[in-house]
């Protein structure tokens, strides 16, 4: 799972222009509201803050290559999987509290990176269309890639997905928790960060591809796979300028994969 708006940088204003282009507004699906920190030389957080957010990322990570899933994270009274979720989800929106933290601290809110509002329905379909698209390419080349790549990604997967009514519901709670709060870590804060430091968005959007695969150890050699959607996810983030296409097509391709494998 598991489981952005960055400044504005010369050459690459059409993520990280604090004001959209007039022109531009009326391309946007989602009417964006960002909030600049300062320069483009300037990050939201120091440097620690970002080690602070990432470093329980890599424990889970290793801790699920290791033990191929979690099937040893128990949580009292609950099976492995069950224990998984909630302890992937108390750890997402824990994340996200620091980055909310950091952001208060600067006098900003969390839109200020997720970048967009559907202010009426026809900006949420918009949005959806946007999203659906996406999956409509990327689903088919990921099965390709995770195919030709080969590893244990599918057999892992199996393991962890839902098989009971209860796991499903709670499945499809982590999955909108994966679509917001990773979306908001790694297409937001870490693209943010990244800019900041090194003046280059399409740097920041690469490294970022390979902070979230390393976060989805137990795909094992496959996190190269995730690396690639996190990196289009990235392209997704940079193009409609918002995070909110991205977060619908994650949450969806997490709840399609969710609920496929429940009935399969």
């Amino acid at each position: 799972m598991t489981l952005t708006n960055t400044l504005k940088t010369a050459g690459n204003s059409a993520l990280l222009s604090p004001e959209p282009a007039t022109e531009e507004k009326g391309k946007m699906s989602s009417s964006p509201v960002i909030i600049s920190v300062g320069s483009a030389q300037e990050p939201i957080a120091p440097w620690w803050h970002t080690v602070l957010v990432l470093l329980p990322v890599a424990i889970m990570s290793v801790a699920s290559w290791y033990q191929h899933g979690l099937p040893n994270a128990h949580l009292p009274g609950l099976g492995f999987r069950l224990s998984a979720y909630f302890t992937v989800v108390v750890a997402e929106w824990f994340l996200v509290l620091l980055i909310w933290l950091a952001l208060r601290r600067r006098g900003l809110s969390i839109g200020s990176i997720v970048s967009g509002r559907w202010q009426t329905l026809g900006n949420f379909f918009r949005d959806l269309e946007v999203s659906l698209a996406f999956l409509v390419v990327v689903i088919p080349l990921i099965g390709l890639l995770v195919h030709l790549i080969g590893g244990v990604a599918s057999k892992n997967m199996s393991a962890i997905t839902p098989r009971t009514v209860f796991e499903l519901m709670v499945w499809l709670g982590l999955a909108t928790t994966a679509g917001f709060c990773e979306e908001l870590i790694f297409r937001g804060y870490l693209v943010r960060q990244l800019t900041a430091w090194t003046g280059s968005a399409v740097l920041s959007i690469v490294l970022q591809g390979v902070a979230f695969s390393l976060g989805h150890g137990f795909y094992g050699k496959a996190m190269v796979v995730v690396m690639v959607e996190g990196c289009l996810l990235g392209l997704l983030a940079y193009w409609r300028k918002s995070l909110l296409p991205g977060m619908l097509a994650h949450g969806l391709q997490d709840t399609i994969g969710g609920v496929v494998s429940f009935f399969s």
